[in-house]
């Protein structure tokens, strides 16, 4: 796999002296704080189902702050999450690659969260996860499954990973870096 904090400052190398607010969202048990941690880390980490949510910044280089919220998908905190979309330079929606019967509820949710005011505009990148489990759908068919090629105003791109592996996630960030980066240009 390589050494992922490497692949990591490369991919982010973009950014020099830009800070950039990213939100992760995704049903729950789909892998958002596997994914996080993976990224922060380098290593799989034992998750509870998050109550609330989680703030990593991973800095791959002094002039790099990429500040990630890991949001919980408990119905009661739902309501809060468009406070935390304010300000957000990207979205990075993770789905659960296997759970073929949750997809239209992922689908409902990412529309949901997309239709916002605050999220006008903003790059999203859905992370497939778990394609290493029995009867994973590959990432077109999840794009298809969200209904991501008929999404306009957001520039997106789906990448199938296995968290726990580490798989695609580097790549999935660096196409994700890109859009970002895209997106801080035309909004400055």
């Amino acid at each position: 796999m390589g050494n992922l904090f490497s692949s990591l400052y490369q991919a982010l190398m973009g950014f020099i002296g830009t800070k950039a607010r990213i939100i992760m969202l995704g049903l729950d048990a789909a892998g958002k704080t596997t994914v996080l941690y993976k990224l922060k880390f380098n290593k799989t980490v034992t998750t509870i189902p998050t109550i609330g949510f989680n703030v990593e910044t991973l800095e791959p280089m002094s002039d790099v702050s990429f500040t990630v919220w890991d949001m919980g998908y408990q119905a009661k905190l739902k309501p809060l999450w468009n406070y935390y979309l304010t300000n957000t330079d990207g979205l990075v929606f993770i789905v659960d690659s296997a759970d073929c019967e949750r997809f239209q509820e992922a689908r409902l949710e990412l529309e949901a969260i997309l239709d916002t005011d605050e999220m006008r505009g903003v790059p999203f990148v859905v992370m497939a996860n778990k394609q290493d489990l029995p009867g994973a759908r590959r990432p077109m068919e999840v794009a298809e499954e969200l209904g991501l090629p008929k999404i306009q105003g957001h520039p997106w791109h789906v990448q199938g990973c296995c968290a726990t592996t580490g798989d695609g996630l580097v790549e999935g960030l660096e196409v994700f870096t890109n859009l970002v980066k895209q997106f801080q240009n035309t909004r400055s």
